[in-house]
């Protein structure tokens, strides 16, 4: 092996970081290594992180290995005790080339308190491996701290990058052929808080697209009901090159479980904010992140999100069973026990396939323009996996015709 290994875990901001890494260690002239980029999102994330760590010794024997991400930022003496890992790197450190620099003998654990970093690393990159959609940081870091979460711990405080340098990373990967860029951070609807004019994402989004009008399509990650700007909505309507396609973290749609998760909407605030989304493009698909079996959620309680899912007819759903985080004050609560919990994630699954296989069924006949990720598979507007008749070039833009839908997919006929 020369060029190290990259085994990246957990979000898209870890995907971004993790290209970032590997440009680090490059130029840093690292070989002969793997770079394990962990998650620390659930206690499920971290025990498939030590799973992967002697994984990746059991295959790469005289490789050095390197442990890094949150769960590694959360608990470096943890994974430095593991026998097979060589180096432990904090989430600021992992994108610095020195780092990467072995010297005689380098530091066992490299980690600084992530609380005191006051700036994003502004760092370009030219591409993702096998990939056809890039990903860019925007942010970094979250002000908020819901009970349940240990992220703000593993990452830092909000930070944005300047506007000039997200164009800049834009342009740099357009160039490079990709068609799609999703925006991406911890808290994105956060952006801009801290810079001076605290312009917002949706004026920040604006900007972007005027100012690489050769991007043809671009994407949001996950947005906060709570903080999302008039700007944004106004996009929605106006922009086409903007996705119709919007994944709200709502977590919940109960409001004592909202409350108790410290969250900063209601489930009228929710509901508003997914018929002012509507209103603006009324072919605009929703998605939801939610939480199974939160501490003291009653039965009452999770029927109430589950009414609520239905009846917003939510499409893309990302559904957790409750994971303790040590050091979040949700982790004191009275549990739900934990085949509740993932009976109740599997009910709200199970809402989330019905509502995904009637909007696929209400596309069939439709035109779709499809992103094509690898072979005869891609990606069309609305988020949806679409089968096309015939292979076409990856990260070419493929219009075609919906003909059909099975198994959570779209089936299409591309046009001649």
């Amino acid at each position: 092996m020369s060029q190290p290994t990259i085994i990246t875990m957990g979000c898209r901001l870890n995907t971004f970081e993790s290209q970032v890494m590997r440009d680090a260690a490059g130029a840093a002239g690292l070989t002969d290594a793997v770079i394990i980029n962990t998650c620390a999102v659930t206690a499920e994330s971290e025990r498939q992180a030590r799973q992967t760590i002697r994984r990746a010794r059991r295959d790469h024997p005289g490789a050095r290995l390197i442990v890094t991400g949150c769960a590694a930022q959360l608990d470096p003496g943890g994974y430095a005790d593991m026998p097979e890992v060589d180096q432990v790197l904090g989430n600021r450190e992992k994108l610095d080339a020195k780092s990467y620099l072995a010297g005689d003998a380098p530091d066992l654990v490299n980690v600084a308190d992530i609380m005191t970093v006051r700036d994003t690393a502004p760092h370009l990159i030219s591409g993702f491996e096998e990939r056809t959609r890039a990903f860019v940081q925007i942010q970094q870091g979250c002000d908020h701290r819901c009970t349940f979460c240990i992220i703000p711990f593993a990452r830092g405080n909000n930070q944005s990058l300047g506007l000039g340098r997200i164009v800049e990373q834009v342009r740099k990967l357009v160039d490079g052929g990709y068609r799609e860029v999703v925006l991406t951070g911890v808290d994105i609807c956060s952006y801009g808080g801290d810079l001076p004019g605290r312009t917002g994402l949706g004026e920040m989004t604006r900007r972007l697209l005027k100012a690489v009008p050769e991007l043809p399509r671009l994407r949001l990650s996950s947005l906060d009901p709570a903080a999302m700007d008039d700007d944004l909505f106004e996009l929605l309507a106006t922009e086409p090159r903007l996705m119709p396609h919007l994944h709200l973290s709502l977590q919940a749609l109960d409001d004592m479980v909202l409350k108790r998760m410290k969250r900063r909407h209601s489930v009228e605030d929710a509901v508003r904010v997914i018929e002012r989304a509507r209103q603006a493009c009324p072919d605009v698909v929703l998605g939801a992140d939610l939480i199974a079996g939160f501490p003291t959620e009653s039965d009452a309680m999770h029927e109430t999100t589950l009414s609520a899912v239905r009846e917003l007819d939510l499409v893309h759903l990302h559904v957790f069973p409750y994971s303790e985080r040590p050091g979040t004050p949700a982790a004191q609560m009275p549990v739900v026990p934990r085949a509740a919990r993932k009976q109740r994630a599997a009910e709200l699954r199970a809402a989330g396939v019905q509502s995904l296989t009637r909007y696929l069924d209400s596309r069939i006949g439709s035109a779709a323009e499809v992103l094509v990720e690898k072979g005869s598979y891609g990606l069309c507007r609305h988020y949806l996996p679409v089968d096309l008749d015939h292979p076409a070039r990856p990260g070419s833009i493929v219009n075609a015709r919906i003909t059909g839908a099975a198994d959570g997919r779209l089936q299409a006929s591309a046009a001649a």
